[in-house]
């Protein structure tokens, strides 16, 4: 069987506690079903930046180039935000997605039944919640120029372009419509076409992509509807593509519907490698104490067996495990309920490791 190279970068905070979890799983996928690991750990972010006086040090970008995919913890905290900004640990987070060329942000977002009551919406309006987001991430106001700030006549502006070539909006376009043709066929595109060109320019392009992918329905909304209908009727949506910059504040106001942060993957998409990671932060505050939720990172590692290692079965049997441990009435501190049996993060990731042994593949 092929053997699976994965760069491990547990970062700083809970990182390196949710990440064993993950690798927890990874263990008992392998011994389950046969399947090659070869983990490779390395230091990224403030971790990095403690020993080696930089967020990306040379071996972590060429380890991660050397696999096949990224399984990242979370990077930064208060103790690191004094230095200058290219220092940073998020440096880091830029640093891979430009080494390795990824371009396609997916994050899924699944409203477990058993954790219904978590979200702040009614539970009619999220039930049965199932809808990707595809978020474009290396063009935007995040990488165009010029950008910052300058005088001019006199006073201070500060600048940022938005901007995207054919090419760009093309590649992200074909991720999202092969995503929805595997799903439920419907395809949204998020913009503000009505004021701003670039933006229309996108609009055009994603249209002439739409018609290699006749079998998908295509709707444009702009991102202001999209933001009030994720909040009012999260239903109607299956797959949702957009920019850099409307994809990072959509996917974090999806994440609500969930209830927690701690339960939502992502996964970073290029040619070659793909990066996983959880979609929360470093969580300084609870560093250590053992109450992480790690089973967004478990998810995350799922993702990594579907799109990275072709392992649909494998990944679904990890999400059915988690979703059996969660209706069995076990949380994390985050995701307590009245009436829940209350462990920490260790003890969630052997409670996952367990259903993953026992049921059937």
């Amino acid at each position: 069987m092929k053997r699976h190279r994965i760069a491990v970068f547990p970062g700083d905070g809970i990182g390196p506690e949710i990440v064993r979890e993950a690798l927890k799983i990874l263990d008992v996928v392998s011994k389950k079903t046969g399947a090659s690991f070869e983990m490779k750990e390395g230091l990224v972010g403030g971790a990095a930046y403690d020993r080696f006086g930089i967020p990306l040090p040379e071996e972590a970008m060429q380890l991660a180039l050397e696999s096949d995919a990224v399984l990242l913890g979370a990077v930064g905290g208060p103790k690191w935000e004094p230095l200058e900004y290219g220092l940073r640990p998020e440096r880091a987070l830029l640093g891979l997605r430009s080494g390795l060329g990824l371009y396609a942000n997916l994050r899924p977002v699944v409203v477990f039944e058993d954790l219904i009551d978590a979200s702040p919406l009614k539970p009619d309006v999220i039930r049965g919640i199932d809808l990707m987001i595809v978020r474009e991430l290396t063009g935007d106001a995040y990488f165009g120029k010029p950008r910052g700030v300058r005088i001019e006549n006199g006073q201070r502006i500060g600048v940022n372009t938005m901007v995207y070539t054919e090419m760009e909006i093309r590649r992200i376009a074909k991720v999202a419509f092969d995503l929805a043709r595997g799903r439920r066929k419907k395809l949204l595109s998020v913009d503000k076409a009505n004021v701003l060109e670039m933006t229309e320019f996108w609009r055009e392009v994603v249209t002439d992509v739409g018609r290699d992918y006749p079998d998908v329905e295509l709707l444009h909304m702009y991102v202001d509807n999209c933001a009030m209908q994720l909040i009012r009727n999260p239903g109607q949506f299956d797959v949702i593509v957009t920019t850099n910059m409307f994809g990072d504040i959509l996917s974090d106001e999806a994440s609500m519907l969930t209830g927690s942060l701690g339960m939502l993957p992502s996964a970073s998409r290029g040619e070659k490698t793909a990066m996983y990671e959880p979609s929360h932060g470093s969580a300084p505050d609870i560093a250590g104490k053992g109450v992480a939720n790690p089973l967004a990172t478990i998810l995350s590692a799922a993702m990594m067996l579907r799109h990275s290692f072709d392992m649909p079965a494998e990944a679904a049997l990890v999400e059915k495990a988690v979703r059996t441990v969660l209706r069995e009435g076990f949380r994390t501190q985050d995701i307590r309920q009245q009436g829940s049996i209350v462990v920490g993060t260790a003890e969630i990731g052997d409670l996952v490791a367990e259903r993953v042994r026992r049921l059937p593949l």
